[in-house]
């Protein structure tokens, strides 16, 4: 199955086809995450209406795999229209959600319509933790008891755990949780800055000594002497790939329409309330920018050791100032986990007298 994703996404960079579009619904929340960098706005949020033409656009256009999020979408009263309509369309469905608001009949239109994969959010397996970050009391047990309900009508969970200071320990209880419940469970070490630029939000990422048991476990890694391993230098097939599949077989649509490469990557490039999604994908100079970029493009990380295994995010380097250049949160990911300073890390180095190398 891995081996026919990857030949399906393969073919569909060759020919330009959208794959995968991540729509948020909305930005409205009913918890109030300390890390989220979205704002919770929900003034002029795209319609039934407006979204079912999109989908069609979007059918048409060649897209097969769509996520739903948010804010939470579940707010959204036209939800199991907007998924059903969807569904008629032929889309692979992802729903991601905190899951609070779910109930039987809830689970029951999901089943029905076949809905692939439900992601939920949850930070601990402890609801002391759980609750200081989404801010909400009890989520954690509503989030659990809806997960139990989607598990025993057979759809596919998967937990999700963003990792921050508050939670750095917690990882392998929600790990194991998962586990009881019968959802697979995923982890993610990276904050993201707000939406609006804000990068407040990067004081919550965990210390290089969090970050190195992560890469050291080998319930989340794998080989771990494979992991640890510094990639190869890169050679010019490397160089001359695609970044990321941000803009070239995938995008993100906000609930205003705005359409940018990916949510991590908020470059306009257009408005699909001004204009056709196909034409967005295909007109775009913004989105043509994007797909121009090469490995070798890229200001510092062309020339790093690291370039050939490093997972730099072209968002992350864009809100950082340069989509062209490093991502440091990746720099910091790729330090930690094979223990040699990427390029960007050497370039913040001076020397001062006596040798001794100081942190500029």
């Amino acid at each position: 199955m891995a081996d026919l994703a990857d030949r399906l996404n393969r073919r569909a960079l060759d020919l330009g086809v959208p794959l995968g579009v991540h729509i948020d619904l909305t930005w409205r929340c009913n918890e109030r995450c300390i890390h989220c960098y979205l704002d919770h706005d929900g003034t002029d949020e795209l319609t039934t209406a407006e979204l079912r033409g999109l989908l069609d656009q979007m059918a048409d256009a060649g897209v097969f795999y769509l996520t739903l999020s948010g804010g939470e979408i579940f707010l959204r009263k036209d939800l199991s229209a907007i998924v059903r309509h969807a569904r008629a369309r032929g889309f692979d469905i992802k729903l991601k959600t905190n899951a609070i608001l779910i109930g039987e009949q809830d689970v029951a239109w999901m089943k029905e319509l076949g809905v692939h994969q439900v992601q939920v959010s949850v930070y601990s397996d402890r609801a002391e933790v759980h609750d200081a970050i989404t801010k909400v009391p009890g989520s954690l047990a509503r989030s659990v008891g809806a997960i139990r309900m989607l598990r025993e009508r057979g759809i596919k969970v998967v937990i999700a755990c963003v990792l921050m200071k508050q939670n750095a320990g917690d990882f392998a209880g929600v790990q194991t949780l998962a586990r009881e419940l019968g959802a697979e469970f995923t982890l993610d070490p990276t904050i993201t800055p707000h939406i609006n630029g804000d990068r407040s939000l990067l004081a919550l990422n965990v210390g290089r000594e969090d970050l190195g048991k992560i890469f050291r476990n080998q319930g989340l890694v794998g080989d771990v002497a494979k992991f640890l391993a510094p990639a190869p230098l890169p050679d010019d097939d490397v160089l001359d790939g695609t970044p990321c599949s941000a803009g070239h077989t995938s995008c993100y649509i906000s609930p205003r329409g705005d359409l940018y490469p990916c949510v991590q990557f908020p470059l306009d490039c257009g408005n699909v309330r001004t204009a056709r999604f196909l034409d967005i994908w295909r007109e775009s100079a913004a989105l043509n920018e994007v797909r121009a970029i090469r490995l070798r493009d890229l200001t510092t990380c062309s020339g790093c050791g690291h370039a050939g295994g490093c997972s730099r995010c072209p968002g992350l380097a864009y809100m950082e100032g340069n989509m062209y250049g490093p991502s440091s949160a990746d720099c910091e990911k790729s330090y930690v986990r094979t223990g040699v300073p990427s390029a960007n890390m050497m370039r913040g180095l001076v020397r001062i007298a006596g040798g001794v190398v100081v942190a500029r």
